[in-house]
This record gives C-alpha cells, structure tokens and sequence, in this order.
C-alpha cells in the first residue's frame, strides 16, 4: 500500500486528494507522474520523522524525474535528513547537488551556511580561531547569496552579518 493511503489526519488526507487530483490532470507524463507520487511518499514520510524510509522513497524519486528544479528539491530534502541526523557532511553534499540543479533555493544557500556557522563555532572551541573564522566566512558568504534572493528573510542571518562586521549594508537588492 503507498504510504499516501496511510495517512490518517485531515491535513495528510486533504493534501493527498488535492495531490491525486492534481495528478490526474497534469499534462506530465506517467513518468513524471510516479516521481512526484515517490516524492509526495518521502515528504510523507520525513513529516512523520521516518527518516530512512523518506529517504527510500527520494531516492527511487530520483531515478524517475528528469525535471532538473524537481531533482533539486528531491536532493535538498534528503540534506535536510542528513542534516537533522547530524551527519552535516553529507547534508552539505545533497544541498550542492541541490543547488547546481536549481541555483535558486534560498533554503539550501541558509542551510549551507548554518552548517558552516555550526562548524565554525565548533572550531572556536575547540582552539581553533582561524578555522573558525574562515568557517565563518564561508557561512557569511552562503547567507549574503541568500538573503539576495529573499531578502524578507533570515533576519538572524543579517543581523549576525552586520554585529560580527561581515557586512555593512542594511538592504540586499
């Protein structure tokens, strides 16, 4: 049985009508039409904090959808489970893969430099203020390419680059 037909909460059941309606209709091949029921499955899946089973269902998403903006939020979901199971070198990974397919997800640039800012505070504890620093950098310079394309957010972002001197203007456009 799909996992869409297991859902039990009016949310889940509302989203997987509208979703089968949606499909039904779409001008998509059947192809196309199976990846988004494999990605619709993982999204499922990932709410509910199955993890692996999210990332079964991303991946046979994967070998089906040819569309380059639809690999590209396959592959940064799956770096948000890897990221959340703190494994943040792979999570960086699937957000590059994300990002040289769809160059325009803001999420996966706030990401990335989370993980760079993580990374660098780590360092700073561990003794290591010029790893740190650069990590810092690299997270600054992550955050500044995100907040170009969506300038309303990651406040704590721009207030970090502006305290910390990374920098010195006040309106990204």
């Amino acid at each position: 049985m799909p996992r869409t037909q297991k859902n039990d909460n009016f949310i889940d059941k509302s989203f997987t009508v509208m979703a089968d309606i949606i499909l039904k209709i779409l001008p998509a091949n059947k192809k196309a039409k199976e990846a988004f029921v494999y990605y619709r499955d993982g999204m499922s899946a990932q709410a509910e904090g199955e993890y692996a089973e999210a990332l079964e269902y991303y991946e046979e998403a994967l070998t089906l959808e040819e569309d380059a903006n639809d690999r590209g939020y396959i592959f940064y979901n799956m770096g948000l489970i890897y990221a959340s199971n703190g494994d943040h070198d792979q999570a960086l990974e699937f957000y590059h893969q994300a990002l040289e397919l769809n160059p325009r997800l803001p999420q996966a640039l706030n990401n990335i430099a989370v993980i760079y800012h993580y990374k660098g505070e780590k360092a700073k504890e561990a003794g290591d203020n010029d790893a740190g620093e650069a990590l810092f950098d690299q997270a600054a310079d992550y955050w500044v390419r995100a907040i170009r394309m969506a300038p309303n957010n990651y406040i704590e972002a721009q207030n970090w680059l502006k305290t910390t001197g990374r920098i010195q203007i006040d309106v990204f456009f």
